[in-house]
């Protein structure tokens, strides 16, 4: 065993006990399926690492590193999308929902849409679009298993079987609260991670100032190819125009509505502490983010070499650093994967417990059963569906995909073209629309993703998803306008009649 893989043993089995016991925790006070959803109400520090965490993923330390190595600087404009529009996407929808829920009282997307709109069939609906969130979880399992595979030597299929078991265990007990309580461990460790790499490249390619230090780096890229260096490099797949960087943006933007980041606004405690959730969200993601430049760092050290993709970051710290610290971004990556696969998990479980059991079944008549029994059995599905989903993302990325952000953005792309139309409409609109209208709405949306990403009319996941999402919303707008006049008509001639 060498050094390397010794370190890696030694620090993931100390932080794994630590979530452990952190989920356990979680599952002393986890009593009902509210506390399992949400949390039952948390302070905005806690909730805004949460967030950050969440929303930033493992995809962020691997799969989006890669794109840099593989890209170059056009990967750059990802940074701008992930502070800029996620910070919007919470500002404009955050505080309109958290009041319209005071009289709701619901615990996820499915449940608030379905509840605002009067719709059982959006309750439902939507909560089977938030199956897309499966690949989401893939994603998160794929990191897992390369940083097993890359570190320790497993084998893929092991490590891929190791990650998946240990986030199932911790989630099936401890639900909301086991999630947040590991993610603001985690989002810790991802941000010193993303500052050690971020000033690493400075003071490893130091050149005698910052500006002749970032020319050579430039230099060096664009050396080994021009498309590197060029603000749209025509062989991205996500940043080849200015139409695909205001894809990219808007989809961030709409991503912050994603249902297991929309858990984290209702679990707030206090309306007023909505600022300060938003502004730990900012200032700890952009400490994390700026590990994209490990991805360049990467290229100018190794050059054009036969590198996956999304190992280009552990290439970098493999060649710049001790062992110890390469041990350590082991376990950073596979604190990222965590603390966004958790979320993901509780997310899609409480679909199933609260959405469709009790919101739909029981309350409409087709389960008879006793409240306090129902909501016993609902926190049973809601465990239960964890090791399920967990089997069926397992599945998924038995063969590994060439890039994990890639299959992350399908699910990501799917849930905001199906559900943003409705969101926007019940913020900001003067007057509730149809429920016909925001299920059509819902069905439109995704529909025109699955054509246009999987008809293969738009290649990249991000930019059919945000086209897909512009659909949905007008598509809600034009909805909302014909269903209320024609509701109208049928009012006057009943009037008439009368």
């Amino acid at each position: 065993m060498n050094t390397v893989t010794l370190y890696t043993w030694v620090g993931f089995l100390l932080f794994l006990g630590i979530m452990l016991a952190l989920g356990y925790i979680g599952t002393k006070q986890t009593k009902s399926v509210r506390d399992f959803a949400i949390g039952g109400g948390l302070g905005p520090v806690v909730l805004g690492l949460s967030f950050a965490a969440t929303y930033l993923s493992a995809a962020t330390f691997l799969g989006y590193p890669g794109w840099s190595y593989e890209w170059g600087l056009s990967n750059l404009w990802l940074i701008l999308a992930m502070i800029g529009g996620g910070a919007l996407g919470v500002l404009m929808v955050a505080k309109k929902i958290r009041e319209l829920n005071k009289e709701q009282k619901s615990l996820s997307l499915p449940d608030w849409l379905g509840d605002y709109y009067n719709s059982d069939i959006l309750r439902v609906g939507t909560g089977l679009i938030l199956l897309f969130n499966i690949f989401y979880i893939s994603a998160q399992f794929v990191a897992g298993a390369r940083i097993f595979e890359y570190l320790l030597g497993m084998d893929y299929t092991v490590g891929l079987i190791l990650i998946t078991v240990v986030v199932v265990l911790y989630v099936f007990g401890g639900g909301a609260l086991a999630d947040i309580y590991t993610d603001a461990v985690q989002v810790i460790l991802m941000a010193i991670a993303g500052i050690i790499v971020f000033v690493s490249g400075i003071v490893i390619f130091w050149n005698g100032g910052i500006t002749t230090t970032l020319s050579g780096i430039v230099d060096n890229l664009a050396a080994q190819d021009g498309n590197l260096v060029k603000v749209f490099n025509p062989d991205s797949v996500h940043f080849y125009s200015i139409g695909a960087i205001i894809g990219a943006i808007t989809i961030q933007w709409a991503f912050a509505s994603a249902p297991h980041l929309f858990n984290k606004v209702l679990g707030l405690k206090n309306d007023k502490d909505l600022g300060k959730m938003i502004l730990t969200y900012v200032i700890t993601a952009s400490l994390c983010v700026v590990v994209l430049f490990g991805g360049l760092y990467s290229r100018v050290a190794i050059g054009p070499a036969d590198v996956v993709a999304d190992l280009a970051l552990m290439e970098y710290v493999a060649w710049a650093f001790p062992a110890i610290i390469v041990a350590f971004f082991g376990v950073v990556i596979l604190a990222a994967a965590m603390s966004t696969t958790d979320g993901l998990f509780v997310s899609i479980s409480t679909v199933f417990a609260n959405d469709i059991f009790l919101k739909f079944l029981v309350k409409r008549g087709f389960v008879r059963v006793e409240e306090e029994k129902a909501e016993k059995i609902a926190l049973q599905i809601s465990r239960i569906t964890v090791p399920i989903v967990g089997l069926l993302a397992f599945l998924i990325v038995l063969k590994p995909p060439m890039y994990m952000g890639d299959i992350m953005w399908i699910g990501i792309s799917g849930i905001a073209a199906g559900t943003l139309g409705p969101i926007l409409y019940a913020v900001y609109s003067k007057r509730k629309a149809s429920p016909r209208a925001a299920e059509g709405s819902m069905v439109i949306g995704l529909l025109s993703y699955l054509i246009l990403y999987f008809g293969g009319i738009i290649p990249s996941t991000m930019t059919a998803g945000a086209v897909a999402t512009f659909i949905g919303i007008l598509a809600m707008v034009v909805l909302a306008f014909v269903i209320k006049d024609k509701d109208r008509e049928e009012e006057v001639e009943l009037a008439k009649a009368e």
